[in-house]
Order: C-alpha cells, then sequence, then structure tokens
C-alpha cells in the first residue's frame, strides 16, 4: 500500500460551507429560545446563503484557500449579523422578540469591528478582500438596525442604513464616485458611531424624544460626512478632465508644417 505525501489544496468553498452551517445553527438556537416566524427564516437563511456564496467566490477570486484569523473574525460578525437580520425579520411580521437579545448580538459584533483590524494589522494579513469584506458586514448590520429602529420612530429612519447602498448605485450612474478616497479620521468615526447609536436606539433605553434626536444625529453626521467626499470626488473628477484636455490638446510644435 503506498501513500500520497502530496499537499491537499484546501478548497475556497471550505470555509463558507462551515460558516452556513454555523449560520443555521444560530437561526435554530434563535427559533428555540425567541421563536422565529417564516419570515425570519427565510430572511435568516437567505442571508447566510448569500453571505456564503458570494464569500466563497470572492476567495476564489483572490486566489485564497484560507480565511485566516481576521477574516474569520469578521465571518464570525456577518453570522452574527444573519441571527439579528432574522430576529428584524420577525418583528416585522408582527412577533416580538426581546429586545435585550436582538441589542446584544448586535453590541456583540460591533464590538468584534475593532478586533478584526487589529489582528489584521498584527499579523500581516491586511487584505483588500477583507476590507471590503468588513466594509460590507458593518453596511448590512448598519441597514438592519436601522430597519428596526424605523419600526418604532418612523420608516425615515432607514435613510441611514440606505446611504451607502444609493452611493454604490450612483456610482453605477457616475463613475467618478468609484475613486479612490483619502483616509480621513472622521470619516472612521461616523461609521463607527451608526451602529453603536442605532443600537442605543433600538435598546428602547432613551425617552422617545431623545430616541429621535439620537437618529437625527446619526443621520446629519451621515449626510456631512458623505456630502463632504462626493465633494471631493466631484472636484477631483474636474481636475482630471483638465488635465487630460491638457494633455491630449494637440501641441503647437505639432501643428507646424515642414
Amino acid at each position: 500500500m503506498t501513500f500520497s505525501t502530496a499537499t491537499t489544496t484546501t478548497s475556497p468553498a471550505r470555509a463558507p460551507l462551515a460558516g452556513f452551517a454555523a449560520q443555521l445553527l444560530l437561526l435554530a438556537v434563535l427559533a428555540g429560545f425567541v421563536g422565529l416566524t417564516t419570515a425570519g427564516w427565510v430572511a435568516g437563511v437567505a442571508f447566510g446563503a448569500a453571505l456564503c456564496g458570494l464569500l466563497a467566490l470572492a476567495l476564489r477570486r483572490a486566489g485564497m484557500h484560507d480565511l485566516g484569523w481576521a477574516n474569520g473574525i469578521t465571518f464570525g460578525r456577518a453570522i452574527l449579523t444573519g441571527g439579528v437580520t432574522a430576529l428584524v425579520a420577525t418583528v416585522l411580521t408582527g412577533s416580538p422578540v426581546p429586545t435585550a437579545l436582538l441589542v446584544t448580538i448586535a453590541a456583540v459584533a460591533l464590538a468584534m469591528d475593532g478586533v478584526d483590524g487589529q489582528v489584521a494589522r498584527r499579523t500581516g494579513t491586511s487584505t483588500a478582500l477583507g476590507a471590503r469584506f468588513d466594509m460590507e458586514v458593518d453596511a448590512f448590520l448598519i441597514l438592519v438596525l436601522s430597519i428596526a429602529a424605523a419600526v418604532e420612530f418612523g420608516w425615515w429612519a432607514i435613510a441611514i442604513g440606505a446611504f451607502r447602498y444609493v452611493f454604490v448605485a450612483a456610482s453605477w450612474v457616475l463613475p467618478w464616485l468609484n475613486a479612490p478616497l483619502p483616509p480621513r479620521f472622521g470619516r472612521k468615526v461616523v461609521a463607527a458611531q451608526q451602529g453603536v447609536l442605532l443600537a442605543v436606539v433600538v435598546s428602547g433605553l432613551l425617552p422617545a424624544w431623545l430616541s429621535v434626536a439620537t437618529l437625527l444625529i446619526a443621520l446629519g453626521s451621515l449626510t456631512w460626512s458623505f456630502g463632504r467626499d462626493i465633494a471631493w470626488l466631484h472636484k477631483a473628477s474636474q481636475v482630471r478632465e483638465v488635465a487630460l484636455s491638457r494633455w491630449s490638446a494637440p501641441q503647437p510644435h505639432a501643428l507646424a508644417t515642414h
């Protein structure tokens, strides 16, 4: 009998499949303890399937066969986000869920946001995929929390979570919005505070008037941050157009006859 010593390559789909199993397990636990409606199950399973399918595709395109510790933490945050999604969908269909549980799961996911980046930097495993993965998880969690806030305080609150998705949609029509932005501390602060402010509002610990004021602060700061970035991107696009027109304009010596 012979044994092969060749190294087996790990499939990029292995970690996403394990994550999908973890997502189903979390949904089953939530269903057992607090109950999930059909809409809650559908939302949670759909989120998990989309998450793991897109992650497997992204890993394959990036030529990565292992998530690594940092992306693994982000994946854990994403799975918790799937649990929050299922709970919020359950609330939307008229079945109450413990607010403390919803907020606790969201708070853990938000707290882990500061961990994955540190792990990536300390282990030297920062990648473009990891940064995008982290950003997408943050954006979706904020969207779900904004929907939860909207149930109590009006659907205008969804604008907080929809801001980034509207920006992405606009970039399909206006390509200059896809240009890279310079790093800004203010943008990071505004992005980080959105989830925290929404979680506090959803917790129900604040009086109604203060919750509305908190949502307005979140929406106002987000509007300022996106507005500043859009203005910078627009100015940068105009500068590029001027430079390109000057570069492509015929030079005097090129027009001269010999």
